[in-house]
């Protein structure tokens, strides 16, 4: 008679792909709220597409050439064979493209903002928004988004203001956007000065701290603060360079663009503050939570609107030490709310290498970062790091999925037959090995395969050999 275990298991393996996408689809449930529409007259997302092509044709020329004229194993254009502007690269480029190397400079930057080139350690190379430029409308989106965000950083803001003075009416400025898309139409200037000066004094209000102990006298108010129509003209002539409006004649317009990008984000806000937990106020693990439940495309708005909240600084470190904690599924989670986060997370990512728990999710981060396409980044993972990420996926789906999610996260696995991956989940030596065993042998209909997980979980309990 012989013996029903396996002794060579097949696996029947799915297509490789992020062993960090598993956590994605525990308890996925239907969004509870409807896709929410954009307000009437607003162009098709084709239409919204073309429009964004059109404001970042410039920037998108200048990427293409950096990428032939610079690109690995092209021969570099610059002295220093690195692919920067230097000047070097902005005459050639110049001369290249018939522009001036002034209008060179400013497509690059604008480039970089949209995400179109992307520099890491002092090297440029083309962002994955250029790969995608004329088949992806979304990346297109995305990336005049990613410009309209860095308003302030595309345009000289004027000289002789205080840096405190310019942040307030970038804070501020979200507001007056907003009035301009309830609007839908012109705005003349003098209404929207009083609206940012309501709303600056509202942002000084909401600063003001009282010193405990003994105060001096107070001082009487400076009759002479900055006006702010200097820097309200140079909020709306930076907007109107994104695209994001028209400014002339005493008004502003919002653009078609610049007003389904305010709508976005409002909805975004709306998104968050509307989900039960109210996520947008909670901790980055009681947002993480709360979002476990949604579906991908509702998950990443969350993200955005919670993101939006708060300093990019002090909202990666929460999301990493969520990530620190015990609970596989927030760890995988955190990461997909770090790549929303993008490029201002990497210094902080890349910190992460050295901690065993967090180093595969931060391996496949940066590897999407720097352009790989997520179906193969799991390639960036040797093996022992892939089987420990195994592990840890399972673990999230025991704690939160279901028998079936966790029988056919067994397909995942980078090892073609069961003993390889029971040997080498043994030597891995994840902290949760044998409750992931128990419950993938708990799960899985056959009787065979159930009983040598059982065994291999009891061996790595009891350490036998």
């Amino acid at each position: 008679m012989t013996s029903r275990i396996p002794r060579d298991s097949r696996l029947r393996l799915v297509r490789p792909r992020s062993l960090a996408a598993a956590p994605r689809a525990v308890n996925q449930r239907p969004s509870r709220r409807p896709a929410p529409r954009p307000p009437e007259g607003t162009p098709a997302r084709s239409e919204l597409a073309r429009m964004a092509r059109s404001e970042l044709a410039g920037a998108a020329r200048v990427a293409r050439w950096a990428d032939s004229a610079l690109g690995p194993g092209r021969g570099g254009a610059t002295a220093d064979g690195k692919a920067t502007l230097s000047d070097a690269t902005a005459e050639q480029a110049a001369r290249d493209l018939g522009l001036t190397t002034a209008q060179v400079r400013a497509d690059w930057d604008t480039a970089r903002l949209a995400g179109l080139v992307e520099v890491h350690g002092g090297r440029a190379r083309p962002g994955w928004r250029l790969r995608a430029w004329h088949r992806d409308d979304s990346a297109v989106l995305r990336g005049w988004v990613a410009l309209f965000d860095a308003w302030s950083l595309a345009f000289p803001e004027p000289d002789g203001h205080a840096p405190a003075a310019v942040a307030e009416v970038v804070s501020a400025m979200p507001q007056v956007l907003s009035f301009l898309q309830l609007s839908a139409g012109p705005v003349p200037v003098p209404q929207l000065l009083d609206l940012l000066e309501q709303r600056v004094t509202e942002l000084r209000t909401e600063r003001c701290e009282i010193p405990y102990g003994p105060q001096p006298e107070p001082v009487a108010p400076q009759p002479d603060d900055a006006p702010l129509e200097p820097l309200l003209d140079w909020a709306l002539r930076a907007l109107a360079s994104v695209g994001a409006l028209t400014y002339g004649d005493g008004q502003a317009t919002l653009t078609p663009l610049g007003s389904w990008a305010v709508w976005v984000k409002l909805e975004q806000i709306c998104v968050a503050a509307q989900s039960p937990a109210g996520n947008i106020e909670q901790s980055a693990e009681a947002m993480l939570r709360g979002c476990a439940q949604l579906r991908p495309n509702a998950a990443r708005a969350e993200y955005r609107a919670w993101l939006a909240a708060r300093p990019v600084g002090s909202a990666v470190a929460e999301l990493l030490g969520a990530a620190r904690g015990e609970d596989a599924l927030l760890r995988g989670l955190a990461f997909e709310a770090l790549r929303v986060v993008g490029a201002p997370a990497e210094h902080d990512v890349r910190a992460v290498l050295e901690e065993p728990t967090l180093r595969p999710y931060a391996l496949l981060w940066l590897a999407e970062h720097d352009g790989v396409d997520p179906e193969d980044a799991h390639e960036v993972l040797t093996r022992e790091e892939a089987t420990w990420l195994w592990v840890d996926t399972a673990a999230a789906v025991a704690d939160h999925g279901d028998a079936p999610l966790l029988v056919r996260h067994l397909e995942s696995a980078v090892q073609p037959t069961v003993p390889a991956l029971l040997e080498e989940v043994r030597a891995v030596g994840h902290p949760r090995t044998v409750q992931v065993l128990v419950a993938l042998a708990a799960a899985h209909p056959d009787p065979a395969l159930a009983k040598a997980v059982r065994r291999a979980a009891f061996q790595v309990h009891t350490g036998a050999g």
